[in-house]
């Protein structure tokens, strides 16, 4: 959040504090209503009081505007589900981090070892692709060979599908499976 957002946040919730304090003590009858009257009165009939309340409210309800229908964190949020939009002469190409998944998670089938993968997949601004695998292994297997395959395997494959480079697949071994269990 920008500093400019955030201190107008800090004193619209400083206000509200106050408004919430007085209307309490109104409700409880611990502070007078005629003060609370006069309080406000000078507020909107001063001619410099006036200039500031208004500016102070134009300030919150543009504020208040934006909160409600410029989120940033939902920009964030579709851009990174989106994928990566190559352009050419001809037009635009959009391929979602859905189908970048989907051609891992085809690489890596042809691994029997693998019992169980998921991913992740980050875009850099030179639309080159991070990928994170997190994998459930046979027990008999040789982890830095299988990862070293597996590394290679789906750089090709991605290259080849959708001629999107990799600039790097890590691979996080997260279990290894008993392979007498998994049989029965």
């Amino acid at each position: 959040m920008k500093f400019l957002e955030r201190f107008t946040l800090v004193i619209y919730s400083l206000i509200i504090l106050i408004l919430s304090v007085i209307l309490s003590l109104l409700i409880f009858n611990w502070m007078d209503f005629d003060v609370v009257t006069d309080m406000v009165e000078a507020l909107i009939t001063g001619s410099l009081s006036s200039k500031i309340t208004l500016g102070v409210c134009v300030a919150f309800i543009l504020l208040s505007i934006k909160c409600m229908f410029f989120d940033e964190n939902s920009k964030d949020a579709i851009k990174e589900t989106q994928g990566i939009l190559l352009k050419n002469e001809n037009g635009q190409l959009m391929i979602s981090k859905e189908t970048i998944d989907n051609m891992v998670k085809n690489a890596v089938i042809g691994f029997e070892n693998v019992k169980q993968c998921n991913t992740k997949i980050e875009v850099n601004a030179e639309n080159q692709l991070n990928i994170t695998l997190f994998l459930v292994v046979n027990e008999n297997v040789v982890i830095k060979e299988l990862a070293s395959n597996l590394q290679t395997k789906i750089k090709e494959d991605v290259k080849k599908i959708s001629d999107l480079d990799v600039q790097e697949v890590n691979v996080k071994v997260m279990s290894l499976q008993d392979t007498k269990k998994s049989k029965e």
